[in-house]
């Protein structure tokens, strides 16, 4: 009986989605197969063409036509490993990031078009129930056969800033018992961010796992010269364990230092314990603390620092 279940869920699926007819389902001159080989090379931490290959499970000739076919085509660019020379290094052209931006906008619309025919109230018994089916056909595949990627930091993409409005809602009122009112600050904070942010010094990384967002982390200009300001990291409680908290507030860093700030600043709760043990790590110092009552909480809020360089911001 499970057999003919899943079956018949693989012929319903597949031709749900157009699987059979890629290219034409989204209106692109790309095949599943492409398509996928193209998503990796975009958000994958490894691009090596043995590591696409075992990701992907296809096969090595396959792949390396693939890869011949995008090359001739100005999407990618090949290279010896920094790794290993034997092992050869892909990356996306300008005209590949843009042919995969363009596939996610179009797969993210015919989802949604998809979506809309499916009460609201449906979503979330239907997206559960597709995250059961990977957790469960997840575990049981050999261990030679399961994601070896890990998380992936990442650009958001449209809905995510959404998603970081309730989804700190939501895990803070479970952990901590705050009120609306927090959320109604992050979706200030993210309201500001979408409607009025400069991209080369302010951005929002979003923390992805086994295809879905687990965290989120954000870095805009602070009031003070030269400053910027770490905003809203958050990590999903099944997603701790990976270093994600690190990874973010990390990536932040990397980046307020590399665009020319010359400190990083940030604001959070005494209640916040992992967190505050993640700025540390980082090389934050506390220098001021101050009670308050926010959020349906008493708190005590702090203040940290951390020294970047001498740079020629303004």
């Amino acid at each position: 009986m499970a057999i003919h279940e899943i079956r018949a869920f693989n012929r319903f699926y597949t031709n749900l989605i157009g699987a059979l007819d890629y290219s034409k389902h989204l209106y692109t001159p790309y095949t599943l197969t492409e398509s996928r080989v193209l998503y990796e090379l975009a958000h994958a931490p490894r691009t090596d063409a043995a590591d696409l290959r075992v990701e992907l499970s296809l096969d090595a000739g396959y792949l390396s036509r693939l890869l011949g076919k995008f090359e001739r085509d100005g999407l990618v660019e090949r290279a010896p490993s920094d790794i290993d020379s034997r092992r050869q290094r892909i990356t996306l052209t300008q005209r590949g990031r843009e042919a995969t931006a363009l596939l996610d906008e179009r797969s993210r619309d015919a989802v949604g078009k998809l979506l809309s025919a499916v009460p609201e109230a449906d979503h979330p018994r239907l997206t559960e129930a597709m995250r059961t089916v990977r957790c469960i056909l997840g575990e049981a595949r050999p261990d030679q056969d399961r994601h070896h990627g890990g998380p992936v930091l990442r650009d958001p993409i449209p809905g995510e800033l959404g998603w970081m409005v309730q989804r700190h809602g939501a895990v803070y009122a479970a952990e901590y018992g705050w009120n609306t009112d927090f959320e109604g600050l992050v979706a200030r904070i993210v309201a500001d961010f979408a409607q009025d942010h400069d991209p080369h010094l302010e951005r929002v990384w979003i923390a992805e796992l086994d295809g879905r967002p687990v965290g989120s982390v954000m870095c805009v200009r602070d009031e003070a010269p030269a400053t910027a300001r770490l905003r809203l990291l958050l990590v999903e409680p099944e997603a701790r364990g990976h270093g994600l908290g690190d990874r973010l507030v990390g990536a932040v860093v990397d980046f307020a230092r590399g665009v020319g700030y010359r400190e990083l600043v940030l604001w959070t709760n005494d209640v916040l314990t992992t967190a505050r043990k993640i700025y540390q790590r980082a090389g934050f110092t506390l220098v001021a603390e101050e009670p308050h009552r926010s959020y349906g909480a008493d708190l005590v809020g702090q203040d940290w620092r951390l020294p970047l360089q001498e740079g020629s911001l303004p």
